[in-house]
């Protein structure tokens, strides 16, 4: 089996920091500072698909003053990589016990997420992965089409994790069955019309369900 996890909000308690970097680059850039609720949002969209949601009033250009800001900012921020959240660590290393192919759907960029797998030194838990700007965005079914092809495997045999509707609805869209996280950056129920195997708000509890059901 197949498991595929959205990053931010899903593995990483990362919301905050998304969405502070985002209000301090509209500020540094002169544009309205929008509500932490509007920003949680768009977490999961790759940055320029955010950017159109946000700033749908802004030209090019401005959305890309915007744009250019939240990345200085957020790598300033990302020195330190944001925690995972409770039972996350222990949650991978039981599941690569049990022997689970994992892989990682991310909105992230690749620099980003490679910046992170080198911080925490966490490239041997993922076989595979994905980000935004290298195919595309959620909720395309690419992302999740293009990490069934790598690792040589059918949607049956593939579950999707995520805390946005994003993640479910690219699940969806790729036919792919999805496990929802109900602490993430999404209310809960936005993510049970999608009809879930799981909704679960911990990580821990997720793991026991995967090895008690698939192995």
């Amino acid at each position: 089996m197949l498991l595929i996890f959205d990053w931010d909000g899903t593995l990483s308690d990362s919301t905050s920091k998304i969405v502070t970097c985002l209000q301090k680059a509209a500020e540094t850039a002169g544009f309205p500072i929008l509500e932490d609720h509007v920003i949680c949002n768009i977490i999961g969209l790759g940055l320029p698909e955010a950017m159109e949601r946000l700033y749908p009033d802004l030209n090019v250009d401005e959305k890309e003053q915007i744009r250019l800001h939240y990345v200085e900012h957020f790598l300033a921020a990302d020195q330190t990589p944001s925690p995972f959240f409770s039972g996350v660590m222990d949650g991978l290393q039981r599941l690569r016990a049990a022997n689970f192919t994992m892989a990682v759907a991310t909105g992230k960029s690749r620099r980003g997420l490679d910046r992170v797998f080198d911080k925490l030194d966490m490239r041997g838990y993922f076989d595979a992965s994905r980000c935004a700007d290298e195919t595309h965005s959620k909720p395309h079914p690419l992302m999740l089409e293009e990490l069934l092809s790598e690792m040589n495997t059918t949607a049956d045999k593939a579950i999707m994790v995520g805390d946005t509707e994003y993640d479910m609805e690219m699940a969806q869209n790729a036919n792919v069955h999805s496990v929802a996280v109900s602490y993430g950056a999404h209310h809960i129920d936005r993510l049970k019309p999608y009809n879930p195997l799981l909704c679960t708000g911990d990580f821990a509890q997720f793991v026991d369900w995967a090895i008690n059901r698939y192995r």
